[in-house]
């Protein structure tokens, strides 16, 4: 995407109603498979959020563009939140104590949702999403390693989550500079907003470890860090001594350390007061992927195997 598209809603229904949906979905990398589950459970939550808050948000804006790209934005992040919420709820069926895990990440929100302003909740949502380019262009740029081995199913689901959200990778702050330009406001809402989302690891880390079994991969919820303290990520390097996790079942084996490093200072960059998230570079697999989508929606159901007539009863016209 060399210049700026208008997002496309694509409503796509992904079927997670089997018995058999692996709680460690990629076997290769079982410490990458508890990340992206993390991003499962918290995404219902933190996308509810952004769809209620920008909601409230449209009322106040002034310019039509900004109104319509908000629109389209919210829109994108429901279909996200229904997708994910069918990936979670094959889990819980498995395990359901997870129910619990799933409800603490809930009232999390929604206390942001009954406590916090509009303009903070929008900078929350501003701050977080600009981490998205850099950080899922590496993910994007290895799919070949990181998605293709697993569950056909969730890998999926997380390609067109993580093509989407390179789509949209400016939407929350036009949204957040439509309703309030200072970048001063959106710095220091910023240890908050990482504060909470340390909180949010800590119930996931918890969680995982008390509620599924170790040999279905309970205990990979160790490498997740208990909250963002520098104690908790030496606990992570320990938990994988423990764990004896072999290099190559490390989350990011195989990818160049340049391009860590690289994703660590877009991590940086992406918070500056001028930052231009659409000027971006982005991955080729989200042009592959948009591309591909035109021509055969079905693709995003499986998009390793779909062919012009697999699995379209499960497909939803895009809207």
């Amino acid at each position: 995407m060399t210049a700026k598209k208008a997002l496309r809603v694509r409503r796509v229904r992904y079927d997670f109603n089997a018995d058999d949906v692996p709680f460690i979905w990629q076997p290769e990398r079982p410490a990458f498979s508890i990340h992206t589950n993390y991003m499962s459970f918290l995404a219902p939550g933190f996308e509810s959020m952004i769809v209620d808050v920008t909601r409230q948000a449209i009322p106040l804006m002034r310019d039509p563009a900004a109104v319509h790209e908000a629109n389209l934005f919210l829109r994108q992040e429901a279909q996200h939140t229904a997708a994910h919420v069918r990936h979670v709820n094959a889990l819980i069926r498995r395990y359901p104590g997870l129910q619990e895990t799933m409800d603490e990440l809930y009232t999390s929100y929604r206390h942001l949702t009954t406590t916090k302003t509009v303009v903070w909740r929008l900078a929350y949502t501003a701050v977080l999403e600009s981490t998205f380019t850099p950080f899922f262009k590496v993910y994007l740029d290895h799919e070949d390693k990181l998605f293709r081995p697993g569950d056909e199913r969730v890998a999926s689901l997380f390609l067109w989550h993580f093509a989407e959200e390179i789509e949209h990778r400016g939407s929350a702050m036009v949204v957040y500079k439509a309703v309030n330009q200072s970048f001063l406001y959106r710095l220091r809402a910023m240890g908050s907003v990482l504060r909470h989302i340390g909180d949010t690891i800590s119930i996931v880390h918890r969680g995982f470890q008390k509620h599924v079994p170790a040999e279905d991969g309970g205990h990979y919820g160790a490498v997740l860090p208990d909250g963002l303290s520098f104690r908790a990520l030496r606990n992570v390097k320990r938990a994988r001594i423990a764990l004896n996790q072999k290099p190559e079942q490390s989350a990011y084996a195989g990818i160049p350390r340049r391009e860590i490093a690289k994703m660590i200072m877009g991590l940086t960059r992406c918070q500056a007061p001028n930052h231009d998230s659409t000027s971006e570079d982005i991955p080729t697999f989200a042009n592959r992927f948009f591309d591909r989508y035109e021509e055969e929606p079905r693709c995003a159901l499986r998009w390793y195997s779909a062919g012009p007539t697999e699995v379209e009863d499960e497909f939803g016209e895009s809207r």
